[in-house]
């Protein structure tokens, strides 16, 4: 992109200095060149030339029949990169993936890195995704970037279902050339464009082939929407270099902008390298009466060293943000904050004082490139391909709160795209703005839009529910198990079925809203259901629902988890089996159960006490368990209706009286019983 590729090319090449050429194959840049036409170009950082110099000689490599040489590799390398530089992404992927298949695993991490850039830079997230994964696992421990990567838990997915919430315009007066760096100014927005307008026409900047970028201002229509009536900002403050991104002061008297480093001559570092500067100008009235902005003047803090400019002001002035890689930088390129000193009796560039700068942190910066901030008294705004994005910068959002910045949110697309999206500003009241984008659906380069922001309504924060709860016996207080519990909507939609523990407790896992009504089923054989609405809590939690069960007749008990019919004491002559009048009164009461319940089936239990032998008590007590069934039978009770009936003799004794343990008639009594349990309903 041509913002890449002019106001910030010295950001961009800090971050590309990495280098592990130590433990992997060397950068191959030590042997003999034989492109030194193209190194010459690709040196001077003339991008688009350089790519189709090494393509030659790519070419004439790739003709040979062994490719796997020093030089080979050289050639590939820097063909990528000067794709890569230039924002070629298509191409830039080409020549990576080509020199990834024949040198991985043997190759330097940072063309991994490059290569997953590439990969995002034409929409293939997921594998760019497993390319960074694989760039975090080779240079643990070396470079910041891998932290980031190999922790990173949210997904291009995550990304890509962000709600819109921006209706895109691309405006009139864009050109083929790049257009980018939009600022309120009044009434008026000024911009940064590389369109060949100036008195400098013959002067090219042979990254992308374009003029030197200056800066222009337009009228705004009464929407905002776009502009009209362009033409150069300032005469003084434009040079036959680069100036772009500018902030003013809250009075508008005063203007901060990026500039090449240039004082009538460029000024380069030890290496030869021209850096930007951030530079401030005051508005002031000419010998005519006119207005023009004069007192140039760079800040303190600029060093021919390293790079300083994109600079945002907060609305009262006294916060300078800006973008640097200076000393102490995270990443790439970080952003960086001054405070803002003015003299109140002399409001002259000369009397304003700042901070040193401080660093936003790790929250804002990354090891990658934060760039173009945007403050307002909501927000931090910024570009970034630290954070995780749709491909190159990508446009986030810090919310402030308390005075301190929020983790960021990507802005999602359209807003977004899989190239460079970068220059965003609003006006927060009217939500309302203008961003900047490289996208393929532009008129040219850089392109500028407005843009519309509809607020995504804010949902309620999500509630969650479980209900749980136990059953009991209404009667008994005791808890009931395998109790079968149904869960329903309010409309009588099955939600979720589940069973009581042995504790008679329950639980659904199905998560369900709060402060929403339902419907619990509590059902369990020779028990009455039990329906019961309720009304989960209203906040997140667990409802519990308590229930009780009755059985349907109050002779049927549960005891240890049997349901049996409970009548008196069945009384037998001693060593007999028949059925007396007594115990004849009490089986009668099972035949009028039965007769009510014609489906019950049930099971007949005989048991004798301890005394007399194991076998006579066993016979015995069988003898009285069939004569009973016989006599139910006698009263109208169909034979299928008794499973079996059965003597056990002193073998189910339910208290301590054993063979030779002296105990009373009572506790004797207490084991000689005949027990019916309950099968069928």
């Amino acid at each position: 992109m041509a913002m890449k590729k002019s106001i910030i090319l010295i950001f961009v090449l800090s971050v590309l200095n990495f280098s592990y050429a130590q433990n992997f194959v060397s950068d191959s840049l030590e042997i003999e060149s034989s492109t030194p036409k193209a190194d010459k170009l690709f040196k001077r950082m003339w991008y688009k030339e350089a790519a189709q110099a090494y393509e030659t000689e790519l070419n004439s490599l790739n003709r040979k029949k062994d490719k796997k040489d020093d030089n080979y590799l050289r050639v590939l390398k820097r063909t990528g990169d000067a794709y890569f530089f230039n924002t070629d992404m298509e191409n830039a992927y080409r020549v990576y993936d080509k020199l990834i298949s024949t040198y991985y695993p043997n190759i330097n991490p940072e063309y991994i890195f490059r290569y997953a850039h590439s990969l995002e830079g034409i929409g293939r997230y997921n594998e760019a995704k497993r390319w960074m994964k694989e760039f975090a696992k080779k240079t643990k421990k070396l470079d910041d970037r891998s932290e980031y990567y190999d922790q990173i838990d949210q997904t291009i997915e995550d990304v890509l279902n962000i709600q819109p919430q921006f209706v895109l315009h691309n405006l009139s007066i864009n050109t083929e050339y790049s257009d980018f760096g939009p600022m309120y100014y009044k009434d008026k927005l000024v911009f940064s464009s590389a369109v060949d307008s100036s008195n400098y026409h013959t002067r090219i900047y042979h990254w992308n082939e374009q003029p030197f970028l200056n800066v222009y201002v337009g009228e705004l229509n009464a929407i905002e929407s776009d502009i009209d009536n362009t033409e150069d900002f300032s005469s003084t403050i434009n040079t036959r270099y680069h100036e772009a991104i500018l902030t003013f002061t809250p009075d508008h008297k005063r203007v901060y902008f990026t500039r090449n480093n240039y004082d009538g001559k460029l000024k380069r570092d030890k290496k030869g390298t021209n850096h930007l500067k951030l530079y401030s100008a005051d508005l002031v009235k000419n010998e005519e009466d006119e207005e023009e902005w004069r007192n140039i003047k760079e800040l303190p803090f600029n060093s021919d060293e390293y790079s300083v400019g994109h600079p945002t002001l907060s609305s009262d002035g006294k916060l300078l943000y800006f973008v640097s890689d200076m000393p102490g930088s995270i990443g790439g390129t970080d952003i960086f904050v001054v405070d803002v000193f003015e003299d109140e009796e002399n409001d002259s560039i000369s009397s304003t004082r700042y901070s040193k700068p401080r660093n936003l942190g790790e929250k804002i910066n990354t090891a990658g490139r934060e760039m173009f901030p945007f403050i307002t008294d909501r927000a931090l705004y910024f570009a970034s391909d630290g954070h995780l994005g749709l491909g190159g910068l990508d446009v986030y959002e810090s919310k402030i709160n308390d005075k301190t910045f929020n983790n960021p949110k990507n802005l999602g697309s359209p807003l977004n795209s899989k190239l460079d999206d970068f220059s965003f500003i609003i006006k927060e009241d009217l939500n309302r703005g203008f961003v900047s984008s490289n996208r393929t659906t532009g008129k040219g380069d850089d392109d500028i839009y407005s843009f519309v922001r509809v607020p995504i309504k804010e949902e309620k924060p999500k509630c969650d529910q479980i209900v749980r709860g136990f059953v009991s016996n209404e009667v008994t207080g005791e808890r009931i198990a395998n109790v079968t519990v149904t869960l329903y909507s309010e409309t009588g939609e099955k939600l979720e079925t589940t069973t009581t523990g042995l504790n008679g407790a329950y639980r659904f896992n199905k998560v369900l809203n709060c402060d929403t009504k339902y419907k619990v089923l509590a059902e369990k054989t020779g028990y009455g259901e039990k329906n019961k609405p309720l009304l989960t809590d209203k906040i997140t939690g667990e409802t519990v629902v308590a229930l009780g069960l009755q059985t349907v007749d109050k002779l049927i008990v549960e005891e240890g988890g049997l349901l049996k019919i409970k009548i008196g004491i069945i009384y037998f002559d001693l060593d007999k089996s028949y059925i007396r009048n007594d115990a004849a009164i009490e089986l009668n009461k099972i035949v009028v159960l039965m007769t009510q319940y014609p489906k019950m089936v049930i099971k007949i239990e005989s048991h004798t006490d301890s005394r007399n032998t194991d076998e006579y008590n066993l016979a015995l007590s069988d003898r009285r368990a069939k004569s009973t069934r016989e006599y139910l039978i006698s009263q109208g009770i169909a034979t299928n209706r008794i499973e079996s009936a059965k003597g056990y003799g002193e073998s189910r004794l339910i208290n301590k009286c054993t063979n030779g343990v002296p105990c009373s008639e009572a506790e004797h009594q207490l084991n000689r019983r005949s027990e019916f349990i309950i099968l069928k309903m």
